[in-house]
């Protein structure tokens, strides 16, 4: 997270120093008000070094932003399975919104985290997998998974290991956990990496 009036010297800094991305908050609870031209203006001067958009969203954000998020010109990722709310099912107009946003925008990513966020029965969090099995299916190749630590704001203090042992249940069989552990955050991070090879 940086402000909008951060250099463009500071952030060559922060890309020599392994920087690739810049999170935006629009959760309105957590105070996220960014507005959208200064996203837009930071696009233009990450874009060059190859960075990428974190998106910190609710649900009702991705419906909100639809045409803002289909423009977007760089990669972007939704965080924490787009906060989607876990008593409203997997037809709930936001998770519908970013099932579509995944399937049809090869710049959408989505990280599988944050479980706790998105449960409505608690630990151990398993009305989430659903949500994260679907997100997988729609796109394999561009989801990223994370435990999310040291947890902030959160009802329920997740344990790690367990969520873990959550991921196994979320993405059963091996060569998609290595996809998605593995090479879906090498190619967005590190893509000088496979140009070596």
């Amino acid at each position: 997270m940086v402000a909008k009036t951060i250099s463009q010297i500071d952030l060559q800094r922060l890309h020599a120093a392994g920087v690739r991305g810049i999170r935006y908050n629009f959760v309105k609870h957590l105070g996220g008000t960014t507005p959208l031209d200064v996203v837009e203006s930071m696009i233009l001067r990450m874009a060059p070094m190859g960075w990428h958009l974190e998106l910190h969203l609710d649900a009702d954000n991705i419906v909100e932003m639809r045409e803002f998020l289909r423009k977007l010109a760089i990669p972007f990722i939704i965080d924490h399975m787009g906060r989607v709310k876990g008593a409203m099912g997997l037809e709930q107009p936001g998770f519908r919104q970013l099932l579509e946003l995944m399937k049809d925008n090869p710049r959408a990513w989505v990280k599988i985290s944050g479980p706790e966020r998105v449960s409505a029965t608690g630990k151990p969090f398993l009305d989430a997998v659903p949500f994260a099995q679907a997100l997988v299916k729609a796109a394999p190749d561009r989801v990223l998974w994370g435990t999310d630590y040291p947890h902030p704001n959160v009802k329920w203090m997740p344990n790690d290991g367990e969520l873990v042992d959550l991921f196994a249940k979320m993405v059963e069989d091996d060569a998609t956990r290595k996809q998605i552990l593995v090479d879906n955050p090498t190619r967005l991070y590190w893509p000088e990496i496979k140009a070596k090879k």
